[in-house]
């Protein structure tokens, strides 16, 4: 029985991740090697296809492009965090916006980002914050608002109010009581506030292509410069090579934090 539910994972597991199986396959074969084996088995591993897009200097600079989606995912990730805590706390706590602001945030959510490309692009030229990290990190600190504000609410609404009472005896103000209890107690649900914020800011692509042009542009846009020789055709083998690249940090980051992260999704579940 055992055998045959680890044949089932196995063809599960390979079957979603077909692609990503396929791309890093591409990524170590050779350019002729690429013409002639199609398959996934790698003849003859090479790293030319890495050193070919990571050398390249002109138009093309994968370490600019990898640094723009770094500052623009942690400011879209970190933001969020600092802006949501307060609101978190007043809404769990004083009930402030859990009627009409809280459902609301979360929902707008559901929305197609392609709803506000038009009029954040208009409002992006005006205020010159078009092709500039900073502004498209912003705009992706919105897009980690919602699910940022309702993992907080949550994990202030599971600590003790008697732990806040008990500070507040103890003559601290909110700025403290924030600080020194809330933070602490709800870093589980921050950190993968943090992780879910990261991954999705790092990944985003529409924002990435609409807003920058060529001083900001992420790797998510970047990579796509790759995939067109000077020939006409498609080198196959560096956009390999640059997809894997742009994957790494995302995974890097979930490996590591995987145990906080499955920590902190049961956080608060069991109370005894």
């Amino acid at each position: 029985m055992n055998a045959i539910r680890w044949l089932v994972f196995a063809v599960f597991a390979f079957t979603l991740n077909f692609p990503v199986i396929a791309t890093l396959a591409t990524a170590f074969k050779s350019r002729a090697e690429i013409n002639r084996n199609p398959s996934l088995w790698v003849e003859s591993p090479t790293l030319e296809n890495f050193v070919s897009v990571m050398t390249i200097s002109d138009r093309l600079n994968i370490w600019a492009y990898l640094y723009n989606s770094a500052v623009a995912a942690l400011i879209g990730a970190i933001l969020p965090m600092v802006l949501s805590l307060p609101v978190a706390w007043a809404m769990a706590r004083r009930g402030y916006g859990m009627r009409v602001l809280f459902p609301l945030a979360v929902n707008l959510r559901a929305l197609p980002l392609i709803v506000f490309a038009i009029p954040l692009y208009m409002m992006y030229r005006s205020i010159g914050l078009l092709d500039t990290r900073i502004g498209l990190g912003l705009i992706l600190a919105v897009v980690n608002l919602p699910l940022t504000l309702m993992l907080l609410v949550n994990a202030v609404n599971d600590i003790p109010k008697e732990l806040e009472e008990a500070a507040r005896m103890d003559g601290a103000r909110l700025g403290r009581l924030l600080w020194r209890i809330v933070v602490p107690l709800a870093r589980p649900a921050m950190m993968t506030a943090f992780i879910f914020g990261f991954i999705t800011a790092w990944n985003e692509f529409l924002f990435g292509l609409m807003l920058t042009t060529r001083d900001a542009v992420p790797v998510t846009v970047g990579a796509s410069f790759f995939f067109a020789s000077a020939g006409g055709g498609i080198q196959w083998g560096n956009a390999a090579a640059v997809m894997t690249l742009a994957a790494l940090p995302p995974l890097l980051i979930g490996l590591v934090m995987y145990r906080r992260l499955s920590g902190s999704m049961v956080a608060g579940a069991v109370k005894g």
